[in-house]
């Protein structure tokens, strides 16, 4: 890939240069303007050798375009907040909204493409990793990302003088010289790298980075054919397309709860004393070690969440855990891939973080109601499942709770809720219009069950007719997660 940079010098001169900004700029801030109204965003990866101008390539590009359309992000080591969380949390953090620029100095690949250079990394875990990257990649392009990735490269001479020009400004980074030593090695891997990941939905832009006008021009160039809409798009409505789904049903689940499965106050009491003990205890021995723990409870409206939930955390200290109540996504939320809100509650090392609903809602309300496509939906089984694949290799334990109760237990629960005063808060005209709804919310939950169990990840499902048999249940699959994860 890198012959083709090489095989002659690509220069502008300053005369053609000066003439090409102008026309360049103002169809630049033209275009971004436009961009604003667009339900989708542009992302733009700075990336190539050392010496090659990458930084000063990132401050043209903000100088072209309107400072209040785009965000830049320049990572390199990793802080301790972010070595405390998945690898990809730092990045999902940068991700622009809708409408708007996202400028990365730095990006996924910069790590795997170190750790393989310096033989940190075996070849089938590199190749994994750049795997990962390849789905991330198309998850974002399926929902209207458009990637721009930039590959700015120097052949092995002409970065030794770049290098030996910055070096007495000060303007050379720590390793500079020691990754020039493996300039072979880099290139290799980088190459290797650009193939594996060059894809028609984000493919790589090579630019011979020795001439800067040249190297701005092609990038500018770039940015601008990502800011304009594909020829024949039209504004910005979602795709009605249809796909042909191969899913077929499995055996249905829920039934297979034993509904009448009741546990008297007596015996409910000790067990919760016993199980809260055991569970305030493992809390701490998590703490410890700084293993951390994703609790997610679904179920059925008025099917003991809440109170499931306040049985847990009664058993550890506040400062151990966080509850993240999910409703419908704001402003903010609705401008970002739906599963942005999620990675920016993901904990950090060492606590509990408790979702009362979660990401599992784009296949359960969004489907049924309408809110995402059914292509939108459908993929969303596959990037559900990377996710959490991703917080499960970090060292996460992820505990998945459904609530099942009979269609007639919940319409006495809501009859409940309207005669009582203080709990008439917790029944809404959006419950009963679920309920009306139960049919097509039964077929999307089995499916979420079937699809989205991995042994790493897997449902639990409680029968929670009885609040005292479930709360029971929850606690002790909780503990046992634990005790296994922590090997106590």
């Amino acid at each position: 890939m890198f012959a083709a940079a090489e095989r002659r010098l690509h220069t502008v001169t300053a005369e053609a240069y000066d003439e090409a900004i102008p026309d360049l700029r103002s169809a630049l801030l033209s275009a971004h303007f436009k961009f604003r109204e667009s339900p989708g965003s542009v992302l733009v990866v700075v990336s190539g050798a050392d010496g090659a101008g990458k930084g000063e390539l990132v401050h043209r590009l903000n100088e072209w375009l309107d400072p209040r359309g785009v965000e830049t992000h320049a990572f390199w080591d990793f802080t301790d907040e972010e070595r405390e969380h998945p690898a990809m949390w730092r990045y999902w953090r940068a991700m622009p909204g809708r409408g708007r620029v996202g400028i990365l100095f730095g990006s996924w690949y910069t790590r795997p493409i170190i750790c393989r250079v310096l033989k940190q990394q075996k070849r089938r875990s590199f190749e994994a990793d750049l795997e990962r990257i390849v789905t991330f990649e198309r998850m974002l392009t399926d929902s209207g990302t458009r990637i721009v990735k930039l590959w700015l490269h120097l052949p092995k001479e002409h970065q030794r003088k770049r290098l030996k020009e910055l070096e007495p400004l000060g303007r050379l980074g720590p390793d500079d010289w020691k990754h020039f030593k493996r300039y072979e090695r880099f290139r290799d891997v980088s190459r290797q790298a650009m193939e594996h990941t060059h894809r028609p939905n984000a493919p790589w832009l090579i630019i011979d980075a020795r001439d800067r006008r040249y190297r701005e021009l092609s990038a500018g160039h770039a940015l601008l054919a990502a800011l304009r809409p594909p020829r024949g798009q039209r504004g910005g409505a979602r795709s009605k397309a249809t796909v042909k789904r191969d899913y077929a049903p499995g055996p249905a689940r829920l039934e297979t709860l034993d509904l009448s499965a009741r546990l008297r106050k007596g015996a409910y009491e000790r067990e919760l004393k016993a199980l809260q003990s055991r569970l305030s205890s493992l809390a701490w021995a998590a703490r410890e070690v700084r293993h951390t723990t994703v609790l997610v409870f679904e179920g059925w409206d008025a099917g003991g969440k809440g109170s499931a939930i306040r049985r847990v955390t009664q058993a550890m200290d506040p400062r151990l855990y966080r509850v993240v109540g999910i409703a419908a996504p704001n402003d903010e939320e609705r401008r970002h891939h739906y599963l942005w809100r999620f990675w920016r509650h993901v904990p950090r090392d060492g606590s509990f973080t408790i979702f009362d609903r979660s990401w599992y809602g784009r296949v359960l309300v969004e489907r049924v109601e309408g809110f995402a496509t059914m292509p939108e939906w459908d993929r969303s089984f596959g990037e559900i499942n990377d996710f959490e694949a991703q917080l499960g290799a970090h060292g996460i334990t992820v505990a998945k709770f459904w609530l099942h109760v009979s269609p007639e237990e919940q319409l006495r629960r809501f009859k409940e809720r309207q005669r009582i005063a203080w709990k008439r808060h917790k029944i809404t005209d959006e419950d009963w219009r679920n309920r009306e709804k139960y049919p097509a919310y039964l077929e999307a939950v089995e499916e979420m069950l079937d699809r989205c169990s991995p042994p790493s990840a897997p449902w639990t499902l409680i029968a929670a007719n009885d609040k005292r048999h479930a709360r029971i249940a929850i606690l002790r699959t909780l503990v046992e997660r634990l005790e296994q994860a922590l090997k106590l």
